[in-house]
């Protein structure tokens, strides 16, 4: 029955016992379910857990788009299977994950014969989409510093966060070598520290100064 715990819109009983009929899925950490030039073969439902959905240049270098959590929906998913066009990122399991797939001509019939499931898969595409415009304006004008001190203090646990230099390079755009410098100018003016895969927060007030310039 996990249609129950999943922010699902109000169904007829025969779609609900359709969709709560469909297996569950345990995912581990680190799975890709999708790449560059696959085809959606059905809309995925997060039931805990964390996707990150990322494109990739042809230089190698990588942009997170966005993260796919609980009662929310993936862009490049239903692009795909709205306009039969091929994934152009790919989806990789940020955590152990529970997810159901809705096989795409299930979906494809939900979204034809059943205004309130359209309405949500069309309302959360909407939310997106505006996620990604406020991304794109963070890259356009913001700058790396600002973005970087945005990313640590978006995943600190405790005051530290865990993280390769490519992994932050990935989250706010730009390059590991970018990051490095950045890192380095960081740790001078007394923000933070870092060692081998971490970095402490040590002035979380002035990275949040920082991550608010928008100059």
């Amino acid at each position: 029955m996990w249609t129950r715990n999943c922010p699902l819109p109000d169904l007829s009983a025969a779609d609900r016992a359709a969709l709560d009929a469909l297996p569950e899925m345990a995912l581990p950490a680190g799975r890709h379910l999708f790449r560059q030039g696959d085809r959606a073969g059905g809309f995925l439902v997060v039931l805990e857990g964390r996707v990150d959905v990322f494109l990739t240049g042809p230089t190698g270098r990588g942009i997170l788009l966005y993260a796919v959590e609980p009662g929310q929906s993936c862009v490049q998913t239903t692009l795909g299977l709205m306009g039969d066009e091929p994934y152009s990122g790919e989806a990789v399991t940020a955590c152990p994950c529970r997810a159901v797939l809705i096989p795409r001509g299930q979906f494809l019939r939900l979204m034809e014969d059943s205004a309130d499931f359209r309405g949500f898969v069309f309302r959360t595409f909407g939310a997106r989409m505006a996620e990604m415009t406020r991304l794109l304006e963070r890259v356009a004008f913001q700058s790396v510093e600002c973005r970087l001190a945005e990313a640590l203090l978006a995943l600190a646990e405790g005051g530290t966060v865990h993280a390769t230099q490519e992994v932050l390079a990935t989250r706010i755009g730009s390059a590991r070598e970018v990051v490095s410098r950045r890192l380095e100018a960081l740790a001078r003016r007394g923000l933070i520290a870092t060692e081998r895969g971490l970095v402490r927060l040590l002035d979380q007030g002035g990275l949040r100064e920082l991550a608010a310039d928008v100059t």
